[in-house]
């Protein structure tokens, strides 16, 4: 498979035309009166954003070069903070009790749902831009109204997908990836046989940690709740998911009970395993540095096996736009929402991303970034099949408290390491969750 590296410059080139139309002298301040904005920004208003960190270099500068856009034609100022995926939630939810901090905030999940009363009421330009763009996806969507209002804008899934060194996957005796998981658990032990292990991470990773564990649970059957929020985890469909863990655990590199979002990557591109699942920017970090062309060429991706469900069950990580209360622009801040939801900019900040973030809304299906790559394919679907994590009951605050409270990748954690037997795993994840669900 050849390096594509013009899909992952391809979004600076686009951004450019994008960037050089807004600084046109004169044309800045009657685009911001045109028709084409909905939302006017309150005189001498600034705004401050609190975002993850970008795992791809093209999606940072996308996203970069469309606030730098918007300041132009406005005359709005953004500052953009960055933290770790791991410490977006607490900081937002400080943010949002104490009433100070940042404007507007780029989270994880259901993470708006922990603070629903302290978030401005976005449903005017959630409606707008469904309506402008073909609609939202119906997954992404639910991340961000609570019943009729939308108490935050829908942003994008960031796909999951086994990534995988092909030529370590024949050495093992391997001629095609396997579709089930018997057989990726078989494929798995033949890897560690060889030398070249899997690894996937059994610690608090906001993103990893937490589609492993949930593909791990719904693929055998099980549920941390039903459709009525009655707690249902502790089951023998839960039993098989933490036994099959078990077994794939024993396959995997030493540690992976302490990793976080970044430490698959960084075994993977060091050698030290051949097999994980992530986003797409692991295979950009190899295709970007020439010291890795051999690993890069190599890498392939696919979708996750199908266990005794039957069918493709899958967490992706999800993120949404929140503005705060405490917002002293609350219409600058829609402005800026709107803006960068404008058709050319949500494609260029797309294809920066390099399939890295899928689209929130219908319109940018057919971005040519889905096509541009056979590596990105498993990822062009992330919008359309992803599981809420509240699943099979609905999205709220106790959904998001058993998300944030990681108790389905500690109960993974617990029962492969040996800290607890599975029927006590089970048992504390059941007491954990009933203190949300109660």
């Amino acid at each position: 498979m050849p390096i594509d590296r013009r899909t992952f410059l391809s979004g600076t080139a686009s951004l450019a035309a994008g960037a050089a139309f807004s600084g046109v002298p004169g044309a800045r301040r009657a685009f911001a009166q045109s028709a084409a904005m909905t939302f006017q920004p309150e005189e001498g208003a600034s705004l401050r954003l609190l975002r993850w960190v970008p795992f791809v270099t093209g999606e940072e500068e996308a996203w970069n070069a469309n606030t730098k856009a918007f300041t132009e034609a406005t005359g709005v100022e953004v500052r953009i903070d960055q933290e770790s995926w791991e410490d977006v939630r607490p900081k937002a939810a400080v943010a949002a009790n104490v009433g100070s901090g940042p404007d507007m905030v780029m989270s994880w999940f259901d993470d708006p749902f922990q603070y629903p009363d302290k978030l401005v009421d976005v449903t005017d330009l959630a409606t707008k831009l469904g309506e402008a763009h073909g609609g939202w996806y119906e997954g992404l969507e639910g991340y961000a109204r609570q019943d009729d209002t939308f108490i935050a804008v829908p942003l994008c899934a960031i796909g999951n997908a086994v990534c995988y060194r092909q030529s370590h996957m024949e050495k093992a005796g391997f001629s095609e990836f396997p579709k089930d998981t018997d057989g990726f658990l078989e494929l798995c032990k033949a890897l560690k046989a060889n030398g070249t292990p899997a690894g996937f991470p059994h610690g608090k990773a906001v993103g990893d940690g937490n589609n492993y564990a949930h593909w791990l649970l719904w693929s055998h059957g099980g549920m941390m709740v039903d459709e009525n929020s009655n707690v249902t985890i502790n089951s023998p469909e839960t039993k098989a998911a933490i036994e099959y863990a078990k077994a794939l655990y024993e396959t995997f590199i030493p540690g992976t009970e302490s990793w976080l979002d970044i430490n698959n990557n960084r075994a993977f591109l060091a050698e030290q395993i051949s097999l994980t699942a992530n986003g797409v920017s692991l295979y950009y970090a190899a295709a970007k540095d020439p010291a890795m062309k051999e690993i890069a060429e190599d890498i392939r991706t696919v979708n996750l096996p199908i266990g005794p469900v039957g069918k493709s069950v899958e967490l992706h990580q999800t993120s949404t736009l929140s503005i705060f209360k405490h917002c002293k622009y609350p219409q600058a801040a829609k402005a800026y929402l709107e803006f960068m939801y404008q058709s050319d900019r949500m494609n260029a900040w797309i294809e920066g991303a390099s399939a890295y973030c899928c689209q929130a809304l219908k319109e940018f299906a057919d971005n040519p970034v889905w096509t541009s790559n056979p590596v990105h394919e498993p990822y062009s679907r992330a919008s359309e099949s992803l599981r809420p994590n509240g699943y099979a009951g609905p999205l709220g605050p106790a959904s998001a408290g058993v998300m944030a409270d990681y108790v389905l990748v500690d109960m993974f954690a617990e029962a492969v390491t040996g800290q607890r037997s599975p029927e006590e795993a089970m048992a504390n994840a059941e007491r954990r969750a009933r203190r949300y669900y109660s």
